[in-house]
């Protein structure tokens, strides 16, 4: 028997969040009713009041209740802290929540802040638009309400008994799974333009052990790889394509953030940088690619995705912000550079192929890099399998280095 947080504002929704309760306890489960609500009273007993959660949370509940923004406010900071301890404490083993646009953005707000695999469901009016602001870099599941968290009804009396099955066996699937069996975890990035490179890497990677977790560097694929770094549970990290770098720095719709590169470098986990496809930045449709690009070589890789060639000046840019990234680096980390080309329509003779472009990319990442991080440089393409081979081994070198135990009197590395 596990115990799921049933999570929401019981002043308006209680009737509902009650029902979702009492439907997880005839799963054989039990639930923990949480009042996150600040307008009139609960609609039906919170195993755990607004008070206790403003308490646990270290805040202050008085003077928010006339101001429904300040309220919600309030709540999306404190639900992460009061999940985060009832997880800590092994008193809670999922979350469901129900709501509108203020129930969405608390549940979620406190989903966010627990970790991927804890079974994590929101039920929403806003499942069907974008959730991008509510899911963001996570593995929570957004289940669509059909109709308004406003009442109990032959529509949504189903729907929300689905809803409780559905967190009940989210729970119960994770289970199955054998920490015991698992391998050291590797993170890739990986593009279209880059899959052949990272899937010969992948290859030597597993030979020696590892289970090689590949990341779309579409923004959102950076974004959820760079939380993971963040949380510990990478043994390295093989950056082969850090092509989001190309749209922060450009204005392309698939940057990562300014963050990007940022969570090995801080966690001192071992990682290998390469340029992987920072020649191309992304646009949606031929149509959309803005004005000012016009003139410039463009790429309709399929009729959703258009790609622009950097120039010599982004290319630059784009090499010097790196660069910083990387030089906070508090780890083992190798900077490899495959001279013929970043993808496989940069090399000689393809569409994207521009030399000056990738000099300056290259000059500026040797200009503005830290000068004890090692760069290797070689002769290829970013797919020719002797990178992927170089990339591979020089992971596995910084793997083992971060395992060594440091000479005494050593503080890291400079």
């Amino acid at each position: 028997m596990a115990t799921i947080a049933v999570l929401g504002t019981l002043d308006t929704k209680g009737a509902e969040h009650q029902f979702v309760a009492d439907c997880i306890v005839q799963h054989g489960h039990q639930a923990i009713l949480i009042d996150v609500g600040t307008g009139g009273e609960p609609q039906v007993k919170p195993h755990l009041t607004r008070q206790s959660v403003a308490e646990m949370a270290g805040m202050d509940l008085g003077g928010i209740q006339k101001d429904r923004g300040k309220a919600v406010e309030f709540m999306s900071q404190a639900a992460p802290k009061v999940l985060s301890t009832l997880r800590g404490s092994g008193r809670i083993q999922g979350v469901i929540s129900l709501g509108g646009g203020g129930g969405t953005a608390i549940g979620t707000a406190g989903m966010r802040a627990l970790p991927l695999g804890f079974p994590k469901l929101m039920v929403s009016t806003l499942a069907s638009g974008n959730t991008a602001q509510y899911i963001g870099a996570t593995d929570i599941v957004m289940m669509p309400s059909v109709v308004d968290v406003a009442g109990l009804n032959r529509i949504s009396r189903p729907l929300l008994a689905r809803a409780a099955g559905a967190i009940c066996g989210m729970l119960e699937a994770a289970k199955q799974d054998n920490p015991s069996e698992d391998r050291p975890l590797i993170f890739a990035s990986m593009f279209g333009n880059t899959t052949i490179g990272v899937e010969n890497a992948r290859h030597l990677l597993e030979e020696a052990g590892y289970e090689v977790i590949v990341f779309h560097a579409t923004g959102t694929g950076g974004r959820t790889m760079e939380a993971l770094i963040a949380s510990g549970v990478a043994a390295g990290v093989l950056d082969f394509t850090t092509t989001e770098w190309a749209d922060e720095v450009v204005g392309g719709v698939l940057s990562a953030g300014p963050s990007r590169l940022e969570a090995a470098a801080r966690t001192g986990t071992p990682a290998i940088f390469a340029p992987g496809c920072l020649d191309m930045v992304n646009f949606f449709a031929r149509e959309t690619v803005p004005t000012k690009f016009n003139e410039r070589k463009l790429y309709v890789h399929n009729p959703q995705v258009t790609l622009l060639r950097t120039n010599a000046e982004e290319a630059a840019a784009i090499g010097k912000a790196v660069a910083q990234r990387l030089n906070t680096s508090t780890g083992p980390l190798t900077v490899l550079l495959p001279l013929k080309g970043v993808s496989a329509i940069s090399s000689p003779g393809f569409v994207f192929h521009d030399a000056a472009a990738d000099a300056a990319l290259f000059k500026a990442i040797r200009r503005t890099l830290r000068r004890d991080i090692p760069v290797v440089e070689m002769d290829t393409t970013v797919n020719d399998p002797e990178f992927a081979k170089t990339c591979a081994r020089a992971l596995l070198e910084n793997i083992a280095a971060k395992a060594r135990p440091a000479p005494r009197g050593a503080s890291g590395r400079d």
